[in-house]
């Protein structure tokens, strides 16, 4: 995995960073020299801890021997990306005033980082550090499965499939001990989260065979950062939010449908109802939209709905109603067009979409983040 494909794994982390975040009295630089491309503009991207919208702070024309210089100023330490034609070129952590990041892009590919090196931030260090140590041990399970497919098209081959069945194993128990090792070694909060977000977010995917870890155990370590860094205020929140709504009353609104007409989240008392909140925009969002029709289809008639309200922003109402659309979603849908700045967003402390939660006819939460077929699984025990 390169390491464009290694930045947007850590962008697709529901619950560790999002748009918000107010520009403070930390100020920092990021600059150096990028070889090898054609590319003129070089942009600074922030990626605030709490929530999972970027932002652009700053950009700049690189010179004609590619130096550039880019500067912010954040509260607290976080992570930002260096892009160049879109594309991630790098991750830093401001934990210091100057970081100098230089690049060389490859000559087969343009679009893809040859190499680059970090100097002057000890969080950025360790954080190439893990990324590359992490993907280096990625390509080793990779290899092993390929092996494994092979062998697995050939007759009497049962030995040597179980001894790579074992050796995936342990190369996978081996990158979930290095990135706790990681995790104990860090002496930055941006970095700490950044380690936690991107061993959960490719352990969700099967191909990887890593075991996610459990809510107790990210809890564990989002409670030791805490206490690490107790002033830290995106971590305060990370803490908060991981606390959940289960057991909870689901705070009550009211927002308008497409027709202007306004909806209560409490007129559906008496159903259990999945309140999802996404957007047109959202990838993730409409990935998941499969799995949300198909469970509306099979329980809507057992008093089952759903709510869906959308992120969408002022002037993309079109866009949000075609892809209702286009996703079939057959159900109840409201936005206040206002994107992050919806109050919405404060009132269930939303960190990332898609993001949902399930209310019983009484008004309280009895599941979140249903993902997948999470949402059918949890309605069959509840709706026989």
């Amino acid at each position: 995995m390169d390491i464009r494909s290694a930045t947007f794994a850590l962008l697709s982390l529901a619950f560790l960073f999002s748009c918000g975040g107010k520009s403070g009295a930390k100020k920092f630089v990021v600059s150096g020299t990028i070889s090898n491309t054609t590319a003129r503009m070089v942009y600074l991207e922030e990626m605030p801890m709490t929530t999972m919208q970027r932002v652009v702070v700053d950009s700049a024309v690189m010179a004609k021997d590619g130096k550039y210089k880019l500067s912010a100023g954040g509260a607290e330490d976080r992570l930002y990306n260096v892009i160049i034609d879109g594309y991630p070129l790098a991750a830093v952590i401001n934990d210091v005033p100057e970081i100098t990041l230089n690049a060389t892009f490859g000559e087969e590919s343009k679009q893809f980082v040859k190499s680059y090196e970090v100097a002057g931030s000890p969080a950025s260090t360790q954080l190439k550090e893990f990324i590359t140590e992490f993907n280096n041990r990625l390509q080793v399970i990779f290899q092993n499965t390929q092996k494994a497919d092979s062998l697995s098209k050939v007759q009497n081959n049962d030995s040597l499939l179980q001894t790579i069945d074992i050796t995936l194993q342990r190369n996978a128990t081996e990158i979930l001990n290095m990135s706790n090792a990681a995790i104990k070694k860090s002496s930055n909060p941006a970095l700490t989260m950044f380690i936690l977000g991107y061993y959960q977010g490719l352990a969700g995917n099967p191909a990887y065979l890593l075991m996610p870890m459990s809510k107790e155990q990210v809890m564990e370590v989002v409670d030791g950062a805490v206490k690490k860094f107790p002033e830290h205020k995106g971590l305060l929140a990370i803490n908060e939010s991981l606390q959940g709504w289960v057991g909870k009353p689901a705070p009550d609104f009211s927002m308008p449908d497409p027709n202007g007409k306004e909806i209560r989240l409490s007129s559906f008392r008496g159903k259990y109802v999945l309140v999802d909140f996404w957007a047109s925009w959202c990838k993730p969002c409409r990935m998941e939209n499969p799995f949300i029709v198909k469970a509306y289809n099979r329980f809507k008639n057992k008093n089952f709905t759903v709510l869906g309200v959308s992120l969408d922003s002022n002037g993309k109402k079109d866009t949000w109603l075609k892809a209702v659309i286009q996703d079939s979603l057959a159900w109840t849908h409201v936005s206040d067009l206002m994107y992050w700045s919806s109050p919405i967003i404060q009132l269930y402390k939303i960190e990332g979409i898609p993001f949902n939660v399930l209310v019983d006819p009484q008004g309280k939460v009895i599941a979140e983040a249903l993902r997948g077929e999470d949402l059918e699984k949890k309605l069959e025990t509840i709706l026989k």
